[in-house]
This record gives C-alpha cells, sequence and structure tokens, in this order.
C-alpha cells in the first residue's frame, strides 16, 4: 500500500510540474523592446565581437532600465541614451582592434524566426535596438531588453545539473 500511494503521489506531482511547465512558457509580451546585434560574418572573431557588442549593450541598457516601469519610459530612455550606446561601442570596437563599419539604430526592425527552449517566436517586425556589424552578414544574436529577458543561453561547455524530485523520491525508496 505503501508502495502504491508513493506512485500515486510521484505521478501526480509529475502531471503538475509538467502541466505547470507547458502553461508556463517562455513567452515575449507584444510591447517588448528587443535588441539584436548581428555579426560581420560567422568566423570565429567575428562572433566573439558580437557577444562582447551585445553583452555591453545589455549591461548599459540593464543600469538605464532598472527602475523602468512602462514601455514609454523604456523608449525615451533608449532613444535618450542612443549616442552614449554607440560611443561605448564604438570604444569597445577600438578596444578589439575592430576596424569594419558599424550601425546602431532604435526602430522597428526584421526578426527570422527562433526557437528557444520549445518556444517559436515568430519572424516579422519588431521594436528594436538593431546594431550592424560591418556586412552584417552573420548570424544575428537577439534578446528582450525590455521587460528585461534577454534570452541568455548558457555557455558552451558548461554543464548544468538537472535533478527532478519525482526521480530523487524512486531513488530513495525504490533503489532505482
Amino acid at each position: 500500500m505503501k508502495k502504491f500511494i508513493l506512485i500515486l503521489f510521484a505521478l501526480t506531482i509529475t502531471y503538475l510540474s509538467l502541466n505547470n511547465y507547458y502553461d508556463n512558457k517562455f513567452i515575449i509580451p507584444a510591447d517588448a523592446i528587443r535588441l539584436r546585434v548581428i555579426p560581420n560574418s560567422n568566423s570565429s572573431y567575428d562572433q566573439e565581437i558580437k557577444m562582447k557588442v551585445s553583452k555591453q549593450i545589455q549591461n548599459r541598457m540593464a543600469r538605464l532600465l532598472e527602475h523602468t516601469s512602462n514601455v514609454e519610459g523604456a523608449r525615451k530612455i533608449i532613444t535618450n541614451n542612443l549616442d552614449l550606446l554607440k560611443l561605448e561601442v564604438a570604444n569597445l570596437l577600438k578596444k578589439e582592434n575592430y576596424s569594419l563599419d558599424y550601425d546602431i539604430n532604435f526602430g522597428f526592425h526584421y526578426f527570422p524566426e527562433k526557437e528557444f527552449k520549445g518556444v517559436v517566436y515568430q519572424e516579422g517586425y519588431y521594436e528594436a535596438v538593431k546594431v550592424t556589424l560591418g556586412e552584417g552578414l552573420g548570424d544575428n544574436w537577439w534578446c528582450v531588453l525590455f521587460p528585461p529577458l534577454c534570452l541568455v543561453e548558457a555557455e558552451e561547455g558548461e554543464e548544468i545539473e538537472y535533478k527532478f524530485f519525482v526521480e530523487e523520491i524512486f531513488k530513495k525508496y525504490f533503489r532505482i
């Protein structure tokens, strides 16, 4: 009887967990402001520069937007600080000996379809800070600046250990 109750309990927890997971998929709000960085090419150097630029802008925007609670306020802050972003990116690129042109602007820009953690984000035109490095022919990277929901995936090679409550119970009581 004890095993039956444990199995029933485990199945209930599993059902509730999965139900909660599927109900809470990561959805980007309609009035979100994104950041899109497009590198010159897919060379390792250009991809590295892309990630450094994206991190620089994310860090600056996180500080600037920290106390902003609405999209109108975020738009104003971004517009008022676009020159600051350009200056910071220029300094970063100079430090990295990056000699190609770049462009930063804020408006509605095209985004290709993207799948992230099982959710497909449709292609379309979205409000964004767009950074184009060089020819802009490499694979793009994007995230959501406001609300601050940047889609940062784990670094390659980083091991993440996941433990599941139900699995731990089974291991404890059934010696699996």
